[in-house]
């Protein structure tokens, strides 16, 4: 079925904090529409009142045909017991759409009133969501992305990477009419992001999309919406990413350059008017000091100094005549640096034979060496054992056999998949003082301020802040303490597109050693690797092949 959506004058709020307001939008067959902006500005909330979740505080949302379909996939993990088939059917509808089925055959059979009318429609639905057929589908899909698992499988068996797989697999075999995705690339592999790339580019259905993966919106996306919350605005913009990110620097660079020529015509006449006034003041108190004998040179002064007046009273009327520029909020930014330790060793890591294992993959055996200065990125398919082999090294397992070395004056920063370092019941105060040795929490709270983590975060417990907040807390731990060693896993996700940016200068301008495992494309591109690991999974055992790049 072709649908369309049509926004107006959409608002929302956070608490206190306005989120947006007076939004319109119209998204057709065809329309790709990524959502935009920094991490708070309202992008999940607008998802979750187009799917009817949550409530406008104003506006209207129409939906044409009234009965389209809108799926609504949001960054939720399945439950743990949860089975892939049971996790697919309710992403993609089929579940709750084969119980009212159900439930309207049992009205029929019971010859309830009109339980033909609602049997005919929740049958036509259960259909066009793909019912019929979906476990054919899932299996197909599942075999096309290389995760061979049973439907039964509870999704928490499965590793990190398989499990990312099953959610792609659950956007993949989806049938709405509107779809609205929520960061649907966060860990996924080059083939994931592949797959579903070719799904949004093909679906012909209109789809809304938050995201921040610069290259996948790029060759997705046909427009941009993006939510800015500094300037308490909403803009549009036509084309992918590129189109928007330069679109929107010559708008706020034309925004400044009017409020610039504003405020100094303002200026200006407020000067000439002051020295109107100035001319005319000293010109009364000098004809005030003539004699007697002056009253025509008395006359003149004072017919002087009230033209002045007359002339800064109009220039004071030109003020408030002139058309009145707003001046561009300063919006708050991630300034992200990594404080650099003195150098380690020439040999930074040794990995002699190394065995992993997780569960029952296997991985290795690995041998390599990584040099001062080197930049190693891990590449490879979700699940090859990239996030094993980092574990493994950092000593969060033990390794089967083999023997891990790291070199001598080596200061380690690392952030893993997980953001372990920021989590628990503490306060996100005391988790970052205790990490960063700040007994007397100043600094800590200095710090995490420049983080966008003030007052209202820092007392709360680490479990209970957004991936987001917690992604910008781990960062701000690594910048909190000298390195010359840095181990990410993943760093670039839950982070907004601006915080992204940030990172990559951060570790562009990084002179130390980098092991990075990341899907990020234009992350990858701008870190120029000086060596890849290439994962490959066959089974249950996984391999490293090392290739250095001239």
């Amino acid at each position: 079925m072709s649908a369309s959506l049509f926004l107006s004058g959409v608002a929302a709020s956070f608490g206190a904090q306005p989120l947006f307001a007076g939004l319109d939008l119209t998204l057709a067959p065809g329309d790709v529409t990524a959502l935009v902006g920094p991490n708070g500005s309202g992008k999940t909330t607008l998802l979750r009142i187009v799917a009817g979740e949550h409530a406008p505080e104003a506006g209207t949302i129409r939906l044409a045909p009234p009965g389209a379909s809108i799926g609504y996939l949001p960054q939720s993990p399945p439950s743990p017991s949860e089975s892939v088939l049971g996790y697919a059917r309710r992403r993609t509808g089929v579940g709750p759409a084969q119980d009212a089925f159900e439930h309207a055959a049992d009205q029929l059979a019971a010859g309830v009133d009109h339980a033909d009318e609602r049997y005919a429609h929740a049958l036509e639905v259960w259909l066009a969501l793909g019912g019929a057929d979906l476990e054919v589908r899932l299996a197909e899909v599942l075999a096309r992305l290389e995760l061979d698992v049973p439907l039964e499988r509870p999704v928490g068996t499965l590793s990190g990477g398989q499990a990312a797989r099953a959610g792609l697999a659950s956007i993949l075999v989806s049938r709405y009419d509107l779809l609205l995705l929520d960061e649907p690339t966060n860990n996924l592999d080059v083939d994931g992001l592949e797959a579903i790339t070719g799904f949004v580019q093909w679906l012909g259905s209109p789809v809304l999309i938050a995201s921040h993966d610069r290259t996948f919106l790029d060759a997705v996306a046909t427009s941009v919406l993006e939510l800015d919350l500094a300037q308490q605005a909403v803009n549009h913009y036509t084309g992918g990413w590129t189109e928007y990110r330069e679109a929107r620097a010559l708008a706020r660079s034309q925004a400044q350059e009017a409020y610039a020529t504003y405020a100094a015509q303002k200026a200006d006449l407020v000067e000439q008017a002051r020295r109107k006034t100035e001319w005319a003041r000293e010109g009364r108190s000098k004809a005030a000091k003539l004699g007697p004998g002056m009253k025509l040179e008395k006359k003149y002064r004072e017919d002087r100094a009230r033209r002045m007046d007359q002339r800064a009273a109009r220039v004071r009327d030109a003020v408030d005549r002139l058309p009145e520029v707003e001046q561009p909020r300063r919006e708050w930014e991630l300034r992200y640096s990594i404080s650099e330790a003195a150098a380690s060793a020439e040999v930074v890591l040794t990995l002699d034979h190394v065995v992993a294992r997780n569960g029952e993959f296997r991985l290795g055996p690995v041998s390599a060496q990584v040099a001062r200065g080197d930049r190693v990125a891990l590449v490879g398919p979700n699940g090859s054992g990239k996030s094993t082999l980092l574990d493994a090294l950092l000593g969060r397992q033990e390794v089967e056999s083999g023997r891990v070395s790291w070199g001598t004056r080596v200061a380690l920063g690392t952030l893993d998949q997980g953001r372990s370092a920021v989590s628990g019941s503490a306060s996100l105060l005391d988790v970052v003082a205790d990490a960063l040795g700040d007994a007397e929490r100043v600094a800590t709270r200095t710090l995490l301020a420049k983080f966008g983590l003030g007052a209202e975060h820092i007392g709360r417990p680490c479990d209970s802040l957004s991936l987001g907040e917690r992604t910008r807390a781990a960062l701000a731990v690594l910048q909190g303490r000298a390195v010359n060693v840095v181990v990410l896993d993943e760093p670039t996700n839950h982070l907004d597109a601006a915080a992204i940016e940030q990172l990559e200068a951060a570790l562009t301008a990084f002179t130390g050693t980098l092991l990075i495992v990341t899907h990020d494309r234009t992350l990858l591109t701008a870190l120029h690797p000086s060596t890849t690991w290439e994962f490959s999974r066959h089974g249950d055992h996984g391999t490293v092949a090392a290739r250095s790049h001239s």
